[in-house]
C-alpha cells in the first residue's frame, strides 16, 4: 500500500512521467458533483473562509507536488471526487510557482466547496503519527516480537489466519521476520500506525512501511480495556493504556489477540528524516499537511481547509490547508479525515489528543487548472 517515497524535486520531466504512469492524461470527468458520499458541496468563498490560507500555504503547495509526482497507477474511478485532467493540470501549474505566490496558487487553480452532512453536523478529525520504537535486525533477550514481512500467498487464501494463529505458528516458513521489536505492544502500536521508524543499537535508524493486512476485521485494545473497566475513557493516552498492558502481560496477549488484524511489513531507509513515511498516495507525508481520507470518496491530491483549532496552532490559526495523501480504514465518509501530526514521542501524544469535530472545505480543482 506504502512503496517507495517520491523525493522533493518536481522537474517537469519527473512530473510528466508521472502522470503518464497514472493512465489519466487524456482523461476529463464530469463536472464538480454537487453531492459526495450524501453531503452536499456548497461553493463558499475564499474571503468567507477565516484565516485561509492559513499559516503556511508554501508547505501546502510543496506537499501538493509531492503527490503530484508520485507515481500511483491506481485511484482512478471515476466516482471518486477531483477531476483527474483539472487536478493534473493545476499540477503542471504548480511547479513555476514561487513559494510566496502558494497563497495565490490555491486561490486561482480550486474552487472551495463546504462538506455538509445530511444531518448538519461537523466533521470529525482524528490524528496519527509515525512511532519511533527500539529494534534490533537480530531476536534477544531484549527483543522477542517478529516483525513479520508479507507473505508470498497473502491474498491468495481466503480466509487467512488470524492474529492468534499467526502468533501460535500457522505460517510457518512463510512467516520471514525483518526486524525484531521489544514485544508484542510495540509491535501493536506499530501496527495500528502502519509504519514507523525503529532505532538498532548501533543508533541507526531505519523504516518499517506497511506492506499488507491479512484482511481479517480491526477491533481496538484500548477500547477493550475501557470495555473491561481496566482503565478510564477519560484521560486515555497511548502512554497509559500500553503502560496498563506492559504491567498485565497475560491480560496483553488475551486482549491483543482479540484483534484478529495482522499487519505485515517492509524495511526502507529513512531518506528525508524531516518527513513521515508514504502515504497511500506514495508520496511521503508532510507533518500537520497530510491528510488521510476516504480514498472511495475522495482524490488524492485535494487540498482541504480544515475549520478549528490544530494541533501546534498559533494562537491566531483559525484552519488549516491539508493536502489529501493518505487514507486508512477507519476514514470513512466524505467529512472525516486523519492528519498526520508527525514521528516520535511529542507527535505521538498530539495525535492522541486530536479527536475534534471541524469543518471541511474541499478545495476541487478548475478547469484546466485555473489556467
Amino acid at each position: 500500500m506504502r512503496p517507495s517515497r517520491a523525493r522533493s524535486g518536481f522537474a517537469p520531466a519527473a512530473l510528466a512521467a508521472a502522470l503518464l504512469l497514472t493512465g489519466l492524461s487524456a482523461v476529463r470527468a464530469a463536472p464538480a458533483p454537487l453531492t459526495v458520499g450524501g453531503a452536499r458541496l456548497e461553493p463558499v468563498a475564499f474571503a468567507a473562509l477565516p484565516g485561509f490560507p492559513g499559516a503556511d500555504p508554501a508547505g501546502a503547495l510543496v506537499a501538493f507536488r509531492r503527490v503530484c509526482a508520485a507515481p500511483i497507477s491506481a485511484h482512478r474511478q471515476a466516482s471518486v471526487a477531483g477531476n483527474v485532467a483539472d487536478l493534473i493540470a493545476a499540477c503542471a501549474k504548480s511547479l513555476t510557482v514561487p513559494p510566496e505566490g502558494a497563497a495565490g496558487f490555491f486561490r486561482s487553480s480550486f474552487s472551495a466547496y463546504r462538506v455538509v452532512r445530511p444531518d448538519g453536523r461537523p466533521g470529525f478529525l482524528t490524528g496519527y503519527f509515525e512511532p519511533e520504537l527500539p529494534g534490533s535486525l537480530e531476536p534477544g533477550p531484549d527483543f522477542t516480537a517478529p516483525l513479520l514481512a508479507r507473505p508470498e500467498d497473502l491474498g491468495s487464501r481466503s480466509p487467512y489466519p488470524d492474529r492468534a494463529a499467526i502468533e501460535d505458528g500457522a505460517l510457518g516458513a512463510k512467516a520471514e521476520p525483518i526486524l525484531w521489536l521489544r514485544d508484542r505492544v510495540d509491535l501493536l502500536v506499530l501496527q495500528v500506525q502502519g509504519s514507523g521508524r525503529i532505532r538498532l543499537p548501533d543508533g541507526r535508524v531505519v523504516r518499517a512501511l506497511y506492506d499488507g493486512r491479512n484482511g481479517r476485521p480491526y477491533t481496538a485494545v484500548a477500547k477493550l480495556i475501557v470495555q473491561e473497566g481496566h482503565l478510564p475513557l477519560e484521560g486515555l493516552t497511548l502512554a497509559r493504556w500500553t503502560g496498563w498492558l506492559r504491567d498485565h502481560p497475560d491480560e496483553a496477549r488475551r486482549l491483543i489477540r482479540q484483534n484478529a488484524s495482522y499487519i505485515f511489513f517492509r524495511q526502507a531507509e529513512v531518506e528525508e528524516p524531516h518527513l513521515g513515511p508514504p502515504g497511500a498516495a506514495r508520496a511521503p507525508l508532510s507533518p500537520g499537511i497530510g491528510l488521510a481520507v476516504d480514498s472511495n470518496l475522495w482524490r488524492y491530491g485535494l487540498p482541504f481547509w480544515l475549520e478549528g483549532r490544530l494541533p501546534g496552532a498559533g494562537e491566531s490559526e483559525r484552519g488549516r490547508l491539508t493536502i489529501a495523501a493518505d487514507t486508512g480504514s477507519a476514514i470513512v465518509g466524505p467529512a472525516r479525515g486523519d492528519l498526520f501530526v508527525g514521528s516520535g514521542v511529542d507527535a505521538g501524544v498530539a495525535a492522541g489528543n486530536l479527536r475534534d469535530a471541524v469543518g471541511f472545505v474541499v478545495l476541487l480543482p478548475k478547469r484546466g487548472g485555473g489556467l
